[in-house]
């Protein structure tokens, strides 16, 4: 492609979409914190991987409503935002898990059943998002809780190390199931991507 089309493509962003990207950016940063944190073993590069999940939904919630003020909606932020929210509060709370401690096979299994949960979801939501704003620019509920709260799990764990609860010493600690060991915490991200993939559960819309 030539650098002129990208320039191109950049200049048809909107404002929302450029907060859209920071929201990714803090989810890609809080992986790489993770990262951090599993080389170094200092717990400050965890707690920044958790504080990083906050941001990423205020500008999640911002994203949305500079767009209407500015009546700047496109299907372009629409994607840019499914896909920001895979990485914010699906993939980074995932790893955030992982490097918590929740490091069995069994736990791996979990989170990568929360993450496919968090993509359908969202896929969901795209599709049916029209039908669920019945004749109005804004959408009236949720069916299933929206990816974001899995910032309630990310505020878990960052309350856990910072008492030190992580690693060996998680909280319930682990049990061996099988030839693979579980670690009970974990089972929040399972009840968590089941809530958001659940069809009758409705939450309003703010």
């Amino acid at each position: 492609m030539k650098p002129g089309k990208h320039l191109s493509m950049i200049r048809s962003f909107h404002l929302a979409d450029w907060v859209t990207l920071g929201n990714a950016a803090c989810g890609v940063s809080a992986i790489f914190a993770v990262m951090r944190y599993l080389q170094s073993q200092d717990v400050q590069h965890l707690l920044f991987a958790c504080a990083l999940i906050p941001l990423a939904f205020v500008l999640d919630v911002f994203d949305g409503r500079i767009a209407r003020w500015r009546q700047q909606t496109s299907a372009l932020g629409g994607e840019l935002d499914s896909l920001a929210d895979v990485i914010s509060f699906g993939v980074a709370p995932a790893a955030i898990a992982y490097g918590a401690g929740m490091d069995g096979l069994w736990d791996r299994a979990i989170l990568v059943y929360f993450v496919a949960c968090g993509v359908s979801r969202l896929a969901r939501y795209n599709i049916t998002a029209e039908a669920l704003a019945q004749g109005s620019d804004k959408v009236k509920y949720f069916e299933g809780t929206p990816i974001p709260s899995a910032l309630l799990l990310v505020i878990v764990i960052a309350i856990a190390a910072g008492y030190g609860a992580i690693g060996d010493r998680l909280w319930f600690g682990s049990i061996e199931i099988g030839p693979w060991r579980l670690h009970p915490l974990v089972l929040m991200f399972a009840v968590s991507g089941s809530l958001m993939i659940s069809r009758t559960l409705r939450i309003p819309k703010l």
